[in-house]
């Protein structure tokens, strides 16, 4: 099931959600509905049942080169008037909230969410490829936290999400210098897990890595994320009592007995996620 949005495009192929940023005539440059259209297709991707991986690529020959600043005008009227007094840095302090409302819905969706990066794939290309689980890149992938180049700081997500994924050192190189690194670089610095020659063959292995996951007890697997994710910045201490407690919420489940029946008939588990 296919379904088009005015900047994205959502295919549903068994238990794996495909997002298309699909502006390929403007390199993906993400313009208001980019921001505002990513929400509800999260949101719906959490609460399919059908879906259990979600797969962030870009069309044409580029994943994107990042916010659309000029066609962004009518979400920051604050930079289109050049306001400013007090009363536009308040407003523009405010209209950043629902840019990192849209990033920071892919990493709250239950689902794993894993990004393909071909081509350019800059500012908040990077930013929307940070707040996923896993990345995959092709050979021509060119990534750059560029905001330090146009005049702004990263300020949706990517200073804060960054660091987990290659550390601080790297983290500060690519905001400071706004330098594009390659995908080899990418593969050294652990941003992407594998490297692929070109988007087909990176697409292939998406779709592969999302069946791989989707092929597992849904409830475990989006246990994992949920620990993952609350574990950054929290002691060890704290992570354990809460990996307990969220543990004990899937046990027992149906998906635990057929894992057992499986092992029992020796052929492979057949997961609802109940």
């Amino acid at each position: 099931m296919s379904t088009s949005y005015n900047f994205y495009r959502v295919e549903k192929k068994g238990h794996v959600a495909w997002v298309f940023l699909n502006r390929p005539e403007k390199k993906n440059a993400m313009g208001p509905d980019a921001w505002k259209e990513i929400i509800p297709i999260f949101a719906d991707i959490d609460t399919d049942d059908e879906i259990r991986v979600a797969v962030i690529a870009g069309e044409g020959k580029d994943f994107s080169a990042g916010i659309d600043i000029m066609g962004m005008a009518p979400m920051v009227p604050t930079l289109k008037n050049w306001d400013m007094s007090a009363k536009g840095t308040v407003n523009l302090f405010k209209a950043i909230f629902p840019l990192q409302d849209a990033m920071t819905c892919v990493e709250k969706c239950s689902k794993p969410v894993i990004c393909a990066f071909h081509g350019y794939c800059i500012g908040a290309a990077l930013d929307l490829g940070s707040a996923c689980d896993i990345r995959l890149a092709s050979e021509d992938a060119k990534i750059s936290l560029r905001e330090a180049a146009v005049s702004i700081i990263a300020d949706v997500g990517v200073l804060q999400r960054l660091p987990h994924i290659v550390g601080q050192g790297v983290t500060r190189e690519m905001a400071f210098t706004a330098k594009f690194i390659d995908a080899k670089r990418a593969k050294e610095v652990n941003l992407v897990n594998a490297v692929y020659p070109d988007r087909e063959a990176l697409l292939k292995a998406a779709g592969e890595l999302a069946d791989e996951i989707a092929a597992q007890a849904p409830l475990a697997v989006q246990g994992a994320k949920d620990v993952l994710n609350y574990c950054r910045g929290k002691s060890i201490a704290d992570g354990l009592e809460y990996v307990a407690a969220r543990s004990a919420m899937i046990l027992p489940s149906e998906d635990l007995a057929e894992t057992m029946a499986a092992f029992m008939e020796k052929r492979p588990p057949k997961y609802k996620g109940k």
